[in-house]
């Protein structure tokens, strides 16, 4: 009477024994699944931040093919045809991304950005208009600053680089972009601080450097600002002064400076020279 009892027990146990084997595998099966998926993240990351642009559109368009729809992959090969300088490529890929059921505000915002660098700066502006006022980003305020200056419309404009400011740990570009636009409007006095702001938060930011002397020269101070540079900066710096000063009108003070410029360069300052005897060829003639 026992033996039926036992081989019930033991088809149980094989049974449990086999179920529990199949568990484990399943759950071995989806470990190594879910680390995959991990790598292929990590991967796709680093491509974004660190790999070789054109290295990484190869990898992203690699993915689409057998996915086409798949939205992470699409916004990768975006990104990486916008940091590979292929624009006019990138916009059309960014469109396909903002048109998907699962994008978000800030790929719309990207959209922007591929427009404004393509030069569409009415269907950027149209794109940014048609996300709700309540998304509020770094990116969002930034484009539109640039949208509000393209328009000449310079209350909005300053409001929106103030804000970007406001909401980056690295506002270096934003105040350098701000001073450019006072720059632009004609009014180097408010331009000059803006870009005094920029160096502080990155003093290698030669464009700002470049900016902050073409703000003093059109204020008439021909002397270099007080800031940190290098030999060959310091030349460079005296060069755009020169060229400021002589298209004010302030020929002589335009040749002393790219005279300094000469002397301060470390190598040949053949742009410099150029400009000095076509100076005084046109004072001789």
């Amino acid at each position: 009477m026992r033996h039926p009892i036992l081989l019930v027990l033991l088809a149980g146990s094989t049974f449990a024994l086999a179920a529990c084997q199949d568990s484990s595998q399943a759950r071995v099966s989806r470990a190594i699944d879910s680390v995959n998926a991990i790598d292929q993240q990590n991967l796709a990351e680093l491509m974004l931040v660190a790999g070789d642009p054109e290295e990484a559109v190869a990898f992203f368009s690699g993915h689409l093919e057998g996915n086409p729809d798949h939205l992470g992959s699409l916004r990768g090969l975006a990104r990486s045809l916008t940091r590979a300088g292929r624009v006019a490529e990138a916009v059309p890929v960014w469109r396909r991304v903002a048109l998907h059921p699962e994008a978000e505000n800030d790929d719309r915002v990207m959209l922007a950005d591929a427009l404004i660098r393509s030069n569409n700066w009415e269907e950027a502006a149209r794109t940014l208009d048609a996300i709700p006022p309540t998304h509020e980003s770094f990116d969002r305020y930034r484009l539109e600053a640039m949208i509000a200056d393209s328009q000449q419309q310079w209350s909005r404009a300053d409001h929106f680089y103030e804000t970007a400011a406001g909401l980056t740990t690295r506002p270096a570009n934003v105040f350098n972009n701000w001073g450019f636009s006072k720059l632009t409007r004609g009014n180097p006095r408010e331009a000059e601080p803006l870009f005094m702001q920029a160096l502080q938060h990155d003093p290698n930011l030669f464009t700002a450097k470049n900016n902050l002397a073409l703000a003093r020269a059109g204020q008439g101070n021909y002397s270099l600002p007080l800031v940190r540079m290098t030999q060959q900066e310091r030349a460079q710096l005296l060069f755009t002064m020169a060229i400021a000063a002589i298209r004010k009108g302030d020929v002589n003070v335009g040749r002393t400076l790219l005279q300094d410029a000469i002397e301060t360069h470390p190598q040949h300052y053949e742009e410099a020279v150029r400009a000095l005897r076509a100076l005084e060829g046109g004072g001789r003639g």
